[in-house]
């Protein structure tokens, strides 16, 4: 089979469900008269890894390298290799049959993960318990087999984010280089036997990588390297998430020496271009948002005005010839977002393009991905819905918008039990005041079941700061709105903001705990702040009162900058503390502790009374 392009979404990024990048490429490149195949050699290599076939020359590797960490787990290894197939067979259909067999004792080897399983786990009643109890337990002991792996065979194995110590903030090519030379692993070998089996069964002129992480670079550089040593012929072009955000002042010609072109924004218009230029219908001049090497310098090639896709023109995502029958169901249950982001399969579509506020000071908002807000029609998003569920068998869908508009979640829930569609669907959005009652139970009724949206720092000051648009009161009643109509809510929670006290760190705690004690919110994450070259902040940075003060740019990628904040506290001193009554809150305990006792160190009592949050929930009433 000769093809044009063949579509590739490089190790290891999920597991769960099919990444959608080259499913929406393969849906407009198709349309445009493109032949397309497309290839997940994340889940490939991961169902070919895990079974009793390979796993023992994992072990074999780790007796020749002379490794023996994890000792539990090579002294029973013929435990774990009995019983591999049943668990990865398992967490692929999850039967209630295998589920059993799986909670049988002794079924499991114990190993350092399976030993401190928490036994206050309360289960649901039934099937469904008895499920769930068995996702966990399964996903524990494949974990435990990741361990052995990293620890004694492959250094950069990860489930998630392959290689990623490499891959994020490589301002300079000189480490990628180096392990580039460096010889294979056992892993990338069978991750270059299955490409070459892609290679072998397509006969593609061009193979495009998607990057949507740092994690999936190197494993992206390994199989270019790949093809340019067997298959010289074929041409590599790489795009997505990593690219547009990391490579955008990218000067090192060296990538080149693996990599033909490497595309900005959108991959419509760019590739469609690349195959054109291939079939000499266009000359190189005619590129759109695309580095290539000419005469040994990297060139930005970007014919303007550019061609338009407009994302109401798009046409729905072709998932069509990837293994849906091979992705596996994880399971942990500390975070309930975090279970819905890896315990099911869900299809993803994007409601809009861009961020219909794209305002906020930390959110690289200046990029297309972002800055660029399209529209569509309700109706034309559920023709993509119905013919999305009609090729993967899959009615659950995660809308993946930066942040979906109101209207259109009011317009597309209206449609949805118009025309009797019934999905199960999630969403990201903003806490708008838009989210009232009314709104809430209509998306709840058309199958919304959870949204996440950024609350970011609890502080009304620092939400002005950030361009957020919303205050504390506001957020309080718009969860609220969600969590009486059954919509669990996740909160992307932020902190170390430019000028940040310690005051407001620990009223922010405060403000957390009060929306989880008054159950507005389920489900919450923190992360520390980082100044991106592409934001407001980055950009401006003394106009939030910080200083950069690197990395000093090497000609490959440029994105996180370090700063220092001369006005605000020691932030990365609160990340054990915060991140310990996050974990308790997510339980349901911890509650009546003042938030002061998380830190090992004397912080300052909250300013917030203790019924804050109760208080803006009781004026609406």
């Amino acid at each position: 089979m000769h093809t044009d392009l063949l579509l590739v979404t490089p190790p290891f990024t999920q597991l769960n469900t099919a990444y959608p990048a080259t499913a929406y490429l393969k849906g407009f490149l198709e349309e445009q008269g493109v032949s397309v195949a497309q290839c997940d050699l994340s889940i490939e290599l991961f169902t070919a890894i895990f079974t009793s076939d390979f796993l023992p020359l994992i072990f074999e590797e780790a007796g020749e390298l002379g490794n023996d960490h994890f000792p539990d787990i090579s002294d029973n290894k013929e435990h774990y290799l009995s019983r591999v197939d049943t668990v990865i067979g398992f967490l692929q259909k999850q039967d209630i049959g295998s589920a059993k067999v799986i909670l049988e004792p002794g079924f499991l080897p114990e190993g350092h993960r399976l030993i401190k399983v928490n036994p206050e786990i309360l289960w649901a009643e039934g099937e469904e318990g008895i499920i769930d109890k068995a996702k966990h337990y399964s996903t524990l002991f494949i974990e435990e087999i990741g361990d052995f792996i990293q620890a004694n065979v492959d250094e950069f194995f990860a489930f998630t984010k392959y290689a990623e110590q490499i891959g994020s903030s490589a301002s300079s090519f000189d480490q990628l280089d180096e392990f580039l030379r460096y010889q294979p692993t056992l892993i990338e070998d069978e991750m270059m036997n299955l490409l070459e089996v892609q290679i072998s069964k397509y006969e593609p002129k061009l193979i495009g990588f998607t990057i949507p992480f740092p994690g999936n670079l190197f494993a992206a550089l390994r199989c270019a390297q790949f093809i340019k040593q067997f298959f010289p012929d074929i041409k590599v072009a790489f795009g997505g998430g990593y690219c547009n955000t990391e490579l955008r002042s990218l000067q090192d010609p060296r990538i080149f020496e693996i990599v033909d072109f490497i595309t900005l924004d959108d991959g419509e218009g760019p590739l469609l271009n690349i195959i054109h230029h291939l079939q000499d219908k266009v000359g190189e001049d005619e590129l759109e948002r695309t580095f290539v090497l000419e005469n040994g310098e990297v060139v930005y090639k970007n014919k303007l005005p550019n061609t338009i896709h407009h994302h109401k023109d798009l046409p729905a995502p072709d998932y069509s010839g990837l293994p849906f029958e091979k992705y596996t169901s994880f399971l942990d249950v500390v975070n309930p977002m975090h279970r819905m982001w890896t315990d099911k399969r869900w299809n993803k579509l994007t409601i809009s393009h861009g961020c219909y506020w794209s305002q906020c000071s930390f959110c690289d908002v200046s990029l297309d991905y972002i800055g660029n807000y399209q529209n569509t029609t309700a109706d034309r998003l559920v023709d993509k819905i119905e013919k999305i569920m009609a090729d993967t068998g899959i009615t659950g869908f995660h809308f993946v918008d930066e942040a979906a508009p109101p209207k259109m979640l009011k317009a597309l829930s209206k449609a949805l039990i118009e025309r009797e569609v019934e999905i199960t669907w999630w969403t990201n959005i903003r806490f708008e005041k838009t989210f009232n009652a009314e709104l809430c139970e209509l998306m709840a009724k058309a199958g919304c079941i959870a949204v996440t949206g950024g609350l970011e720092v609890a502080s009304d000051r620092l939400l002005a700061k950030m361009k957020k648009g919303v205050d504390i009161a506001q957020v309080s009643r718009v969860t609220h709105h969600f969590s009486q109509n059954n919509i669990m809510v996740h909160a992307y929670l932020m902190y170390g903001f430019p000028t940040e006290t310690q005051q407001e760190t620990i009223d922010s705690l405060e403000v957390v705990r009060q929306l989880f004690e008054q159950n507005c919110i389920q489900s919450a994450f923190w992360h520390l702040f980082t100044t991106t070259v592409h934001s407001p902040i980055g950009k401006n940075p003394e106009a939030f009162g910080i200083q950069i003060t690197g990395p000093e740019f090497h000609g490959f990628a440029q994105n996180d900058l370090w700063h220092e904040d001369p006005e605000g506290t020691d932030h990365q001193a609160y990340t054990q503390g915060l991140n310990t009554a996050l974990h308790h809150y997510l339980n349901r305990t911890g509650f009546d502790k003042d938030v002061t006792e998380w830190f090992d160190f004397p912080v300052v009592p909250s300013s917030h009374p203790k019924d804050l949050i109760k208080g803006f929930l009781d004026e609406v009433h």
